[in-house]
């Protein structure tokens, strides 16, 4: 496939295009400052390709609002889900794929295929934006073999770690550097999972754009997040005094959720710990609330009040194996609560240790027990972390940000690719 530039800066095999963690875009003349339109003006149809609705409500909703806003016919498509309402009440047309799944199954991705390739000749759009592993992979091939102008891709995070056999790093790496050749962009969240991709993607075609989240959710008055605080204390019955420790995430094993267990076991007594997150049975690593039992560990499962039930907790933990950049973590340090992290790709991106928040290698039930113990025992420690996360995360975890490097993205593809695009 022809390499199309999409940055002025492009990425070096010394470094990333962009920080990892990018500060608010600059409009330029030819940018998203001004909107961009169709041929013959109309408006551009711009999808979002993802596994299921989950991922398009909780990991993408600013990303499509910024679309809208610029004028888009913005489509997700998704297998159908619980969050396919709240998707088309601010505007976004879900178009459901009923075969799809989380996980990799021969005869019902064989029929997702089609369902998708239907789907793309149908709705024609302008920019196909993919997400997630798996329509990754597929997104980027059939969004070409459809015809689509504009193949984006967004890389996650990749969905294999060194420490993983030989085997399935080897499929990882082979299917992302295949389907990469599809795409005309490829966007990372880290800038080690580009390096890693970098002799299959051209530095050229590839941008670290790092990710964010929507920080006017955790921008209220400080006595509005008191009140919060008190709240939800008080209804989910805790004690004056009493530390709240929480980790977010859904409840697979990926998350680290075993290794929690363990560490609250050890640290009984010194503070209640909670999980909260959706369960997904989809996935082969799933875990249920009652893997929690006897160890001291509340699963709370999903929850809407996310800015809120931060402000009531005292210290955040992910032991993740795997992330691309924690969109948990990110909110966590909106909320100016101190962290501790699996010292993986996708948290260290987070903060530095000991200055932002503590990090800990993953799968280690020994290190992490100790850094949560830390934060029990040292409120000094806490104040110090939460306030440099806080400080962070207001500098460098603007979503709409990102979200506005992918619409550059689209017009630096648009005129390379010397598409009859107007910008009005």
């Amino acid at each position: 496939m022809p390499d199309t530039p999409i940055s002025a800066t492009p990425a070096t095999p010394d470094g990333p295009a962009t920080p990892a963690t990018p500060t608010p875009a600059t409009p330029t003349p030819d940018g998203p400052a001004r909107r961009l339109r169709g041929p013959g003006g109309r408006p551009l149809r711009v999808a979002h390709l993802t596994t299921v609705d989950m991922s398009l409500h909780l990991l993408l909703a600013t990303e499509l609002k910024v679309d809208l806003d610029a004028g888009f016919e913005t489509y997700g498509i998704s297998a159908p889900g619980p969050y396919v309402g709240q998707l088309e009440a601010i505007g976004v047309r879900h178009e459901p794929l009923h075969s799809l799944t989380r996980a990799w199954h021969p005869r019902a991705d064989l029929a997702a295929a089609r369902e998708l390739l239907a789907a793309l000749r149908r709705l024609r759009p302008d920019v196909l934006h993919t997400h997630n592993p798996k329509t990754g992979v597929l997104g980027r091939i059939l969004g070409r073999a459809a015809g689509v102008p504009v193949v984006v891709n967004t890389c996650h995070g990749l969905w294999a770690q060194a420490h993983d056999p030989f085997g399935r790093r080897a499929f990882v790496l082979g299917a992302e550097a295949l389907a990469g050749r599809f795409s005309h962009a490829e966007l990372y969240q880290n800038d080690e999972d580009r390096r890693a991709l970098s002799r299959a993607v051209p530095a050229r075609r590839s941008r670290v754009v790092g990710n964010g989240v929507d920080l006017t959710r955790f921008a209220g008055d400080p006595g509005d997040r008191a009140a919060a605080r008190a709240r939800i204390r008080a209804a989910l019955g805790a004690g004056e005094g009493e530390l709240l420790v929480a980790g977010v995430g859904r409840q697979v094993a990926e998350k680290g959720i075993r290794e929690y267990l363990q560490a609250a076991r050890a640290l009984a007594g010194k503070a209640r710990f909670l999980w909260i997150g959706p369960d997904d049975p989809d996935k082969p690593d799933a875990l249920t609330p009652a893997g929690g039992a006897g160890t001291g560990v509340e699963f709370l499962g999903s929850r809407s009040d996310m800015p809120e039930l931060y402000a009531a907790l005292d210290v955040f933990v992910l032991p993740s194996y795997r992330e691309g950049f924690s969109r948990s973590a990110m909110e966590a340090a909106a909320g100016g609560l101190p962290m501790v992290l699996s010292d993986i790709r996708g948290c260290r991106e987070i903060g530095t240790h000991d200055e932002h928040l503590l990090l800990t290698p993953p799968g280690d039930a020994r290190a992490l027990t100790t850094a949560l113990d830390r934060l029990l025992t040292e409120p000094g420690l806490r104040e110090r972390l939460g306030a440099a996360a806080r400080r962070r995360a207001t500098a460098h975890f603007d979503q709409r940000a990102v979200a506005r490097v992918s619409l550059e993205t689209y017009a630096a593809v648009a005129r390379a690719r010397h598409l009859p695009w107007a910008v009005g």
